[in-house]
């Protein structure tokens, strides 16, 4: 009997509650809707309306004319682009960026987590911290100086390697400089979130691999690991969702008339044909491309990592 009246009491209770907030909510709804207007005010005004551009890749938009006064042309900005025998160089610029970016990168992070971890000392610790995660308050235009410096014919690199090359003009070293670059930058504030993780590790079962014996690469998979696990598969599907989308800074500011064959990428192409061409039609229709190309990914990735994740995703 008492188990069949704690069944019973607990949806009562909830139902109770649910009540008491609908009530509550009734009561005070002007206090919502001064909290929540401004914000609300804001997502509709920089996130639905400017949704409505979109038009513009199905027509031959003109300033004068407007967004509704401007000529339909339907898909042709889309067949003029996929017909282009520049999309597929594009295209693949964009996605080896990307998919190597995502490749070499991905994994940094989670390293330098677990060898953060393995510090037990906590100033050094901080120390250590405070030098990784530094880079990442530096601007892309700054830090593109920066490799422009480094790599220039008389940069520190050329003097250590006894040579005088200008490396930003090789299209073969532009995704090693790009991608490298953005690793340094990046990854030790990426893996904040890993080292946040790895502290609510459990201790017992720490305790435990060391009493068994465990070296540490089995303390690494067989205990910090799991414990991130989690993250580690929310962050790849955020990651895998977004290879399209790669920054326009820095792939522009990297750019150079000498290694544009590999750093032209469907965002820099966007920019040229759009703002410099003044093109608003075609250039929206490549950005379109560009996103829906952006949906079709995550929703393959997350269902990819459902099924390798035993069911589990976002």
């Amino acid at each position: 009997m008492g188990i069949k009246q704690k069944s019973v009491t607990k949806p009562l209770k909830m139902k109770r509650s649910i009540k008491q907030n609908v009530r509550y909510i009734e009561k005070n709804w002007q206090l919502y809707v001064v909290f929540l207007l401004p914000a609300l005010a804001l997502t509709i005004l920089f996130k639905y309306i400017p949704m409505g551009g979109v038009l513009i890749a199905f027509e031959d938009f003109n300033v004068i004319d407007g967004v509704f006064g401007s000529p339909w042309v339907g898909v042709e900005y889309f067949k003029r682009f996929l017909s282009s025998p520049d999309f597929l160089k594009y295209l693949m610029n964009t996605l080896k960026l990307s998919v190597y970016g995502l490749l070499w990168g991905f994994p940094v992070p989670i390293i330098l987590a677990l060898l953060l971890n393995r510090i037990r000392r906590t100033g050094i610790k901080k120390k250590i911290q405070l030098l990784i995660y530094a880079p990442n308050f530096i601007s892309v235009i700054v830090l593109c100086g920066m490799v422009r410096m480094f790599l220039s014919p008389i940069g520190p690199v050329n003097q250590v390697l006894g040579t005088d090359i200008n490396w930003m003009t090789m299209p073969e070293a532009f995704r090693t400089i790009y991608i490298a670059s953005g690793i340094w930058q990046g990854a030790g504030w990426a893996s904040i979130m890993y080292t946040a993780a790895l502290s609510n590790a459990s201790k017992d079962l720490e305790e435990a691999a060391l009493v068994d014996g465990a070296n540490i690469l089995q303390q690494i998979w067989y205990v910090e690991l799991p414990a991130i696990k989690n993250i580690i598969v929310i962050q790849f599907i955020l990651q895998a969702g977004n290879i399209m989308s790669i920054g326009f800074e820095k792939a522009y500011a990297l750019q150079t008339d000498m290694n544009l064959p590999a750093s032209e990428i469907l965002s820099t192409y966007v920019y040229r044909i759009g703002l410099l061409n003044g093109d608003y039609g075609y250039s929206t229709a490549v950005g379109l491309f560009n996103s829906v190309v952006n949906v079709i990914l995550l929703l393959l990735v997350n269902g990819v990592v459902k099924r390798l994740n035993e069911g589990e995703g976002i």
